[in-house]
């Protein structure tokens, strides 16, 4: 007895796309998201330092010792481990970039110290001549 169903002999296999193009799209708006939360976020009224090209340097000239200078949580002024005042560390950076032209100067601020005190003291930094100026961060 043969069955009344027919089958086919060459029935062509069917590829549903619409899985395919739903699992896609999600990797799409995947990688949207995350490429605009790895961008940044810009806020409106905020500019921005343009960074500035230099001139190439070699690795030995760039790996320099740098002065480190701390602001402790009572605004004194530390170098070497010991107290010292400002008219002294003026001195120091002067005799320092002297000595090293290429150098690098480090602040050390506790983090307790407002930043209105910080700010104040890179200003006086840069009067005395130190504009190439880091500020440690943990």
């Amino acid at each position: 007895m043969r069955s009344r169903r027919r089958t086919p002999q060459s029935q062509l296999p069917e590829v549903n796309l619409v899985p395919m193009m739903d699992v896609l799209m999600t990797v799409l708006v995947f990688f949207v998201i995350i490429s605009m939360t790895l961008t940044g976020q810009q806020l409106l009224g905020v500019r921005l330092p343009q960074s500035v090209t230099g001139a190439d340097r070699d690795e030995e000239n760039t790996i320099l010792e740098s002065l480190v200078v701390g602001l402790d949580s009572d605004g004194n002024i530390l170098l070497e481990d010991r107290t010292v005042s400002f008219s002294e560390l003026t001195q120091r950076i002067r005799v320092y970039f002297a000595e090293n032209p290429e150098g690098k100067l480090v602040i050390k601020a506790d983090r307790t110290l407002p930043y209105s005190e910080v700010s104040a003291f890179l200003t006086k930094l840069r009067a005395i001549g130190g504009n190439r100026v880091s500020l440690a961060v943990e």
